[in-house]
């Protein structure tokens, strides 16, 4: 049984609002919150509390830079989908909303959303999402919400821990996969021609 994602442990990297059930935020008034705070990062869960995260460290900003840099330029080759980075919110069918560190989604799938839709929080899951540990991360609430994503129609995704050097790649019906010290990832089936280069991602030039 998947662990339900309620809250973060305690970390220096979160900070966690408990607000149900005495406040329930609309998503309308969960966007403006976010929009009038846009030096900090919220998430909220599915049982409506809100999750603060602070910015990141240098090492983990080139670390993120590097990873949606080199997902956009496969995804500009292959035209088939488009890529999003930290800032952009989604609405998980469970109700959570979650701001993956990197995320692409089929253009078909986006097609089918309103003008109005797509300028706030997609109502949807993305199929490939990455998340990316900060030192300040425990490895729990991480884990978490890769399971959340997969149980919400992700079709792959991968928990890239630069630490301990271990990426663990998550997919729909299976058992989770940990590859450690390997200098690429593939992304086939799912999205075909998509190799991770991991070398700047272990060793950030900062």
């Amino acid at each position: 049984m998947s662990q339900v994602l309620t809250e973060p442990q305690v970390s220096q990297a979160y900070v966690t609002l408990r607000l149900h059930p005495a406040i329930e935020l609309t998503d309308d008034e969960f966007f403006a919150l976010c929009q009038l705070n846009r030096d900090l990062r919220f998430e909220r869960t599915s049982q409506g509390d809100i999750i603060i995260m602070a910015p990141t460290g240098a090492e983990t900003g080139i670390r993120n830079s590097s990873i949606t840099g080199q997902l956009y330029n496969w995804a500009k080759r292959d035209g088939t989908g488009a890529v999003f980075d930290s800032s952009t919110g989604f609405k998980l069918p469970n109700g959570a909303d979650r701001s993956p560190d990197a995320s692409w989604i089929p253009r078909s799938r986006l097609a089918t959303l309103t003008a109005e839709q797509k300028e706030k929080f997609l109502p949807l899951c993305p199929d490939f999402v990455i998340e990316l540990l900060s030192p300040t991360d425990t490895l729990g609430v991480p884990q978490a919400k890769m399971d959340e994503y997969i149980e919400n129609g992700a079709q792959l995704g991968w928990l890239i821990d630069p630490e301990v050097r271990q990426i663990h790649v998550y997919r729909p019906r299976q058992a989770v996969v940990i590859l450690t010290d390997v200098v690429e990832i593939a992304a086939d089936p799912e999205l075909p021609g998509f190799v991770l280069d991991l070398r700047e991602i272990w060793e950030p030039n900062v």
